[in-house]
């Protein structure tokens, strides 16, 4: 079971995690997709510092989890963890965008060490994950495969497809976390196509589904936890997560879906989340 002392950590982490987004894009000088990486930083952080067994060393270990953030655009928390856990340089962060840069703003698989699938397309990086964890099920392999969905990309029809045969097949080496923060880059998710009963239908496909508040980290490591034993099918988390968590005048708002900090919205961004660092700090003496 996840200690306290280790719950405070990966809060740190993600806090870290979403300050290195909010300095890559007027570091880089490229424009990033903020809100997108904010809402799922505390899954990442879960998943990359206590969850995942990987080996920054090498990143095409035979016998490793697998992560792939279907959602690809949300992809700059990703980076941050990766270079936090040895996989590329800090350094790297800041050349986001960048003309020759390993990277961009969306994942590839064949130049940044340990991303598994190259993604952007929406909706394919599910079914992406699928194949790697019915291969590895059938090499008879212990890793487990992660993939982070996005609520809007969940209304392709690759995903439900995806979905049907991962029940099907009963492959419970297979975990889904769909961050559902209810809004897309083009608006709110309800208002273009509604999903609901997501739950109902995912558990019809033979999924155990656990819902959760995918920004309460003790929230999103319980449910990782019961995923992680459970036999008999596939996963999926239902994260409720805020678009922009993290700094007051991003959070549910969905201007900041792909948007550049001007320089008193960068200080104010900084300043909160460093006072949120400091907090977890003093909280964990």
């Amino acid at each position: 079971m996840i200690t306290k002392k280790e719950i405070n950590e990966l809060k740190k982490m993600a806090c870290t995690m979403r300050m290195d987004v909010v300095h890559m894009g007027p570091r880089s000088g490229n424009v990033p997709h903020v809100g997108p990486a904010f809402s799922c930083a505390d899954i990442v952080s879960a998943l990359y510092f206590h969850f995942m067994n990987v080996r920054p060393e090498d990143p095409h270990w035979e016998d490793r989890d697998r992560f792939v953030i279907s959602k690809g655009h949300g992809a700059l928390c990703v980076y941050s963890a990766l270079a936090h856990r040895g996989f590329f340089s800090v350094d790297e962060l800041w050349k986001i965008k960048q003309v020759g840069a390993i990277l961009q703003g969306h994942p590839d698989m064949k130049k940044i060490p340990g991303i598994d699938a190259t993604t952007g397309s929406l909706g394919n990086g599910m079914s992406f994950a699928l194949g790697i964890a019915a291969a590895m099920n059938l090499g008879k392999k212990s890793g487990k495969v992660y993939c982070l969905l996005g609520d809007g990309e969940a209304q392709e029809g690759i995903v439900w497809e995806a979905a049907m045969y991962a029940g099907a097949k009963k492959l419970d080496n297979f975990i889904t976390i769909l961050d559902y923060n209810h809004q897309q880059g083009s608006g709110v998710v309800d208002d273009i196509i509604d999903m609901e009963p997501l739950k109902d239908c995912w558990k019809k496909f033979g999924w155990r589904v656990l819902e959760i508040n995918g920004n309460c980290m003790e929230e999103v490591c319980s449910a990782l936890e019961m995923a992680q034993v459970f036999h008999g099918g596939p996963t999926l988390i239902v994260a409720h997560t805020i678009k922009g968590k993290g700094v007051s005048f991003m959070e549910d708002n969905n201007d900041w879906h792909s948007k550049m900090v001007n320089e008193e919205e960068y200080k104010t961004a900084i300043a909160e989340l460093e006072a949120q660092y400091k907090s977890l700090e003093e909280e964990a003496v």
